[in-house]
């Protein structure tokens, strides 16, 4: 019978910016895991709140650790909390939880090896299959059946140097491409991305706001005076539940 969701736990508000944590020290969590394991911060099934599968009952593997630091990022406690586990453990706690849509979240699991063949096998067991991804790292060893979201980082994350940019040549009409807005200089920088590389030829588009720092009201409004076919995007999760909320 599917687990119930975890408990929701409340975090505290973080420095947006963490100066102390310096680059080198980001991947410490993942140090010393064995071969075939992963680091896990949380299994749960809640709501998709975000993506074209917004609104469906999704499992979440959320893995530890990330290379990045973008200003707005709301999941840091997963930077380095986590669980490590045997790549068949996970698979059976995502299998265990029921329903067909599993989302690899972070963190950025890319960074764990073993995420290829834990999706690949999700898939084999007949999972929808979805990869949230920063898009900073090659998303080429995906299985071809996984959906990757792809979240290119704006200038007002902070970490616009880290795009991969020959990952925009990799998508799949299947996979997505995700911008997260800051403020109007982010909104027009992303309708370059988008002309420039045609992107909503290649797969859907979705610009969502980064929370608490600008309107939907006022990007719903951009976007229509834009003209472009792209996906306004709301946190689902964030409405249904405290935005603070863990575990949903």
């Amino acid at each position: 019978m599917p687990q119930t969701l975890i408990e929701r736990t409340p975090i505290l508000p973080q420095p947006a910016h963490d100066v102390s944590d310096a680059p080198q020290q980001r991947l410490k969590a993942l140090e010393g895991k064995p071969p075939g394991s992963l680091v896990i911060h949380e299994i749960y099934r809640s709501i998709q709140g975000e993506s074209t599968f917004a609104g469906l009952p999704c499992v979440f593997v959320r893995l530890t650790a990330c290379q990045l630091r973008c200003g707005y990022c709301d999941t840091k406690h997963a930077f380095k909390q986590g669980e490590t586990l045997a790549l068949d453990e996970v698979l059976a706690r995502a299998l265990a939880l029921g329903g067909n849509l599993v989302e690899l979240t972070g963190g950025e699991p890319l960074l764990q090896p073993e995420v290829f063949p834990l999706m690949t096998r999700l898939a084999d067991a007949g999972r929808t299959v979805l990869l949230e991804t920063s898009g900073a790292l090659d998303i080429g060893p995906v299985d071809a059946r996984v959906h990757i979201i792809l979240d290119l980082k704006t200038p007002g994350s902070g970490e616009v140097d880290a795009n991969l940019w020959s990952n925009l040549a990799r998508l799949k009409a299947r996979d997505e491409v995700k911008f997260v807005l800051c403020d109007r200089r982010d909104f027009e920088w992303a309708v370059e991305q988008v002309r420039r590389y045609e992107l909503t030829d290649r797969c859907p588009v979705l610009f969502s706001t980064a929370f608490g720092q600008l309107s939907p009201t006022e990007l719903a409004a951009w976007v229509l005076e834009s003209g472009l076919p792209v996906r306004l995007q709301l946190q689902m999760h964030k409405i249904l539940w405290d935005p603070s909320a863990r575990g949903v």
